[in-house]
């Protein structure tokens, strides 16, 4: 008896016939989802690269004779400018660019003379910091704010709560990261001399800047948690979990919470990629010695290679954050792979 006739009287031959195909379907869908991401994170980078090219050239300006002041002399300042190949054709710039990028040379500060590569390395680590300790804020308070405004308010319970608490949350989530901070430092630096007005000098210094930078993103994220908990708190097994006379917290932390981790972690991963972003006019704001604030002044005095360095670092964050969100919701949640599809 051959193996087909042996598999098609135990009926184990349809089985597997059936499980090979779903196995082969399932690590296409994979395959075609990571190319598509590939492929849009290629097309991603290239118009980034070019669009901070080309925009920060269109800043009105010599940026030679502004980095060597105006007491240069004329001999002096085409010579630097030849140095750093500043008289060839744009097109000629753009190629070389190109080439430095993927060898790894970012080109060299007009103004301070130094790798822009040493620049960020040295300025990362604080934005770093500020954007990483906002994100965490936002999940410490974001998601508690969240649940609890959707056990409180569930079922159209306690109107002036839920008026109250959606008016306060809908005006932070929209107020800018800077307003924030100047009415912060009015209040507890001014006002109160509570806190250091500006600068990195020791713990209390980052309480302003991580809270101007984490209100607005706790308020929004606390809405889409109170938004995903309603509908949790309707679910069968939330029911059941009551039925069994289960006490309240029990079924909010044990139940409940777990589910709305996964999409609370998916929406913070994204959120941390406009943190990162808006982390340029906080760190203005409180003078802040990171990329934010390195990447003003770098336009201010027409950096070119600063300029460009670090707004392809600060795109390439975003877009790597963005992808690696992607694939953690993919592999939490295959179906959403394919119903890209």
């Amino acid at each position: 008896m051959t193996q087909q006739q042996i598999a098609s009287t135990t009926g184990s031959g349809a089985l597997t016939a059936t499980r090979r195909p779903r196995q082969g379907r399932a690590r296409g869908t994979w395959s075609a989802f990571l190319l598509r991401r590939l492929g849009r994170l290629a097309i991603s980078i290239v118009a980034l690269v070019t669009v901070s090219f080309f925009m920060i050239r269109l800043v009105p300006g010599d940026p030679i004779r502004n980095a060597l002041g105006i007491n240069a002399t004329p001999a002096v300042v085409e010579a630097r400018r030849e140095a750093l190949g500043l008289n060839l054709p744009l097109w000629e710039q753009y190629l070389r660019f190109w080439q430095g990028l993927f060898t790894g040379d970012l080109g060299e500060s007009f103004s301070l003379q130094i790798p822009v590569s040493q620049i960020i390395a040295q300025r990362l680590p604080a934005t770093l910091e500020l954007a990483l300790l906002a994100l965490v804020t936002m999940l410490v308070f974001a998601i508690p704010i969240g649940l609890a405004a959707a056990a409180l308010t569930r079922g159209g319970r306690r109107r002036g709560l839920e008026l109250g608490y959606t008016s306060v949350s809908g005006f932070f989530a929209v107020v800018p990261e800077f307003l924030i901070g100047v009415g912060l430092i009015y209040v507890f630096a001014v006002q109160l001399h509570l806190l250091p007005v500006a600068g990195r000098t020791g713990p209390a210094s980052y309480l302003l800047p991580v809270a101007a930078l984490s209100i607005g993103s706790i308020a929004a994220m606390s809405r889409i948690v109170r938004a995903e908990a309603l509908t949790v708190l309707d679910q069968d097994y939330i029911r059941t979990a009551r039925a069994k006379r289960m006490p309240a917290w029990r079924v909010y932390l044990r139940h409940a919470l777990p589910n709305l981790l996964t999409s609370a972690l998916t929406i913070g991963g994204l959120v941390l990629g406009g943190l990162i972003a808006g982390t340029v006019l906080v760190e203005t704001i409180f003078s802040w010695p990171g990329l934010g604030l390195t990447i003003v002044n770098s336009i201010r005095d027409k950096d070119y290679p600063v300029a460009q360095g670090v707004i392809i670092l600060y795109g390439l964050i975003v877009l790597l954050v963005t992808l690696l969100v992607d694939v953690v919701l993919v592999l939490l949640d295959p179906r959403s792979a394919l119903k890209e599809n």
